[in-house]
């Protein structure tokens, strides 16, 4: 970022920043008679441009490994396993979403019930895929107590592996569904609400009948194909494990799981050299 200059942002802000690379969202108790003109005093003199469009890269992880982030007396230990997922576009979006669901998307998924309730390792654990217009990540959380920090990742692991291994079983993939499903009403719940999901439809290219067909494609998610984005995605031998906590207590125990190569950092992200 240091060799980027005010010129240089002034520059991308007038090419990119233009009226034909934008969308206009509105939610609220106005007709589109009202909009319109204080739509066109708004930005009705706005000069159009030619934006460049990006050129999306396909972002792959690397090999698995360990990052060691310390924090000396640390109560207990942040942990992230992560890697890529898919970008919005992917025809296995509503696969994905259904898979992770029952991974580590709600409060009954396996990760939370198994560091949760039958470990009692956490308050909480879940997953989640970031989806951008490119791929973006794939995250595992949890904040788990200190003495626990590798049996937490093995058990995280675990569940990767399993949800990969073998499929979904009927109540587990309905209850995902519905889940999905149900839970529409409330993207649109708000105003704020309203034009977020909306402004979604411009940002990723939905199309305006998005949100009609969406339950239905959920609902047509199948158990193999649930197993089949955990497979191509959930790759153990390319995800990473970021632990941060006290490194003298996490760390022996951690490179005994043999995560592949072991980084340490401090905490502003700098390497450290290793003991």
């Amino acid at each position: 970022m240091r060799g980027v200059s005010r010129t240089d942002m002034e520059a991308f802000w007038k090419q990119n920043f233009v009226p034909n690379n934008a969308a206009l969202v509105v939610a609220g108790d106005i007709t589109m008679s009202e909009l319109k003109p204080l739509a066109e005093k708004a930005f009705g003199a706005w000069p159009p441009g030619t934006p460049a469009k990006p050129v999306l890269g396909n972002p792959e992880t690397t090999t698995a490994r360990l990052i060691l982030v310390d924090k000396p007396g640390a109560p207990q230990t942040e942990v992230r396993v992560i890697g890529i997922g898919a970008p919005r576009s992917s025809v296995d979006f509503q696969a994905i979403q259904v898979m992770n669901m029952a991974l580590g998307g709600l409060f009954s998924s396996r990760i939370n019930m198994n560091l949760r309730e039958e470990h009692g390792y956490t308050y909480g654990a879940s997953s989640q895929f970031v989806f951008r217009r490119s791929a973006g990540p794939f995250v595992t959380a949890a904040g788990v107590r200190t003495d626990v920090t590798a049996p937490a990742v093995t058990e995280i692991l675990k569940e990767v592996r399993r949800i990969a291994e073998k499929p979904m079983n009927a109540d587990e993939l309905r209850l995902a569904k519905d889940a999905l499903a149900r839970s529409l009403p409330g993207a649109f719940e708000t105003s704020s609400n309203a034009a977020g999901s909306f402004s979604n439809v411009y940002i990723y290219d939905l199309g305006l009948d998005y949100f009609t067909r969406y339950p239905a494609r959920v609902d047509s998610v199948t158990a193999d194909q649930a197993q089949a984005v955990a497979q191509k995605y959930l790759v153990p031998g390319k995800l990473i494990v970021i632990a941060v906590g006290d490194r003298a207590k996490i760390e022996p125990e951690l490179r005994k799981l043999n995560l592949g190569t072991v980084e340490a950092r401090a905490p502003d992200g700098s390497k450290v050299a290793a003991p």
